[in-house]
């Protein structure tokens, strides 16, 4: 053993599982993951600062402590800002796997007797059920080509948090002493803004869109300015579109039966940050 060589080293923190990305690396763009040639990456728990982190609201907030600790405990995600929308709970399940157990507890009330019941979910089997949508397919409205692909986490964080931010004006405005004019002004205002995330949105999940003459375009200024300018009917095709790649990449639902009635009931998964690692 060398002079500076830590004796204690062996018995820092190992691997405790490894998964594949639902992904599979696909939409991360270089540099942002070192993926193992046999396409499992190891995730290791948390430390004590991970923990912490991911308890500070506005570390939650902004994505810094997420993106953090999804770095320290994965370590070949080398820039999780850059991560792919699909792989995003996956990751997050996994890192809870490894830092508590693959069993979580979740409260909810029976929908036939309205009895409280706590169920043990196997999150290994809720990682194993994560699917991706085929954003190979490609779309024709309007006789244009639309191609998708999946948002960035930095994107998500970026738009959720600018529509956390607009809906609280929203909410002060609506309770001020302000004249009914400029009340009506500042609502408009900031309503707009929460208008343009959607098309923002639209930009950011478009990888490209195929002109009649074959040209493609895919510049997002381009396309973000063919998104402000296109007819209705072109913008509810693409949410719906949106709207089903999301319902397909969303959790499954998990079916469980009612200790007190003894009838079967399937309960949706969401898994908020600030509770999800408590």
């Amino acid at each position: 053993m060398t002079e500076n060589q830590n004796p204690l080293a062996k018995h820092f923190r190992q691997p405790v599982i490894h998964f594949k990305l639902p992904s599979n690396g696909a939409f991360w763009p270089e540099g942002a993951l070192d993926l193992p040639v046999t396409g499992e990456l190891p995730v290791y728990s948390m430390t004590t600062r991970d923990e912490v982190i991911i308890r500070t609201p506005d570390a939650l907030l902004n994505g810094s402590g997420v993106t953090s600790v999804i770095q320290s405990c994965i370590p070949e995600i080398k820039d999780a800002w850059k991560m792919p929308s699909v792989d995003v709970d996956s990751v997050l399940i996994a890192i809870r796997i490894a830092s508590y157990s693959n069993t979580m507890d979740i409260e909810t009330t029976c929908p036939h007797c309205k009895g409280e019941n706590t169920y043990g979910i196997d999150l290994h089997n809720v990682l194993a059920n994560i699917t991706v949508p085929d954003f190979n397919k490609s779309f024709t409205i309007d006789g244009l080509t639309f191609k998708f692909k999946p948002r960035q986490y930095f994107q998500m964080n970026k738009a959720n948090l600018v529509a956390f931010e607009e809906q609280k004006l929203i909410n002060t405005i609506q309770n001020t002493e302000l004249a009914d004019s400029e009340r009506t002004s500042l609502f408009s205002q900031h309503l707009n803004t929460i208008v343009d995330l959607s098309n923002q949105m639209y930009v950011d999940s478009t990888e490209y869109i195929l002109t009649q003459d074959n040209v493609k375009v895919d510049n997002p200024v381009f396309i973000n300015e063919f998104y402000k300018n296109s007819g209705k009917n072109v913008t509810n095709q693409v949410k719906k579109i949106l709207e089903d790649f999301a319902e397909t990449a969303k959790i499954k639902p998990v079916k469980v039966v009612c200790s007190e009635c003894e009838k079967d009931f399937s309960v949706n998964l969401t898994f908020d940050h600030s509770h999800f690692f408590a």
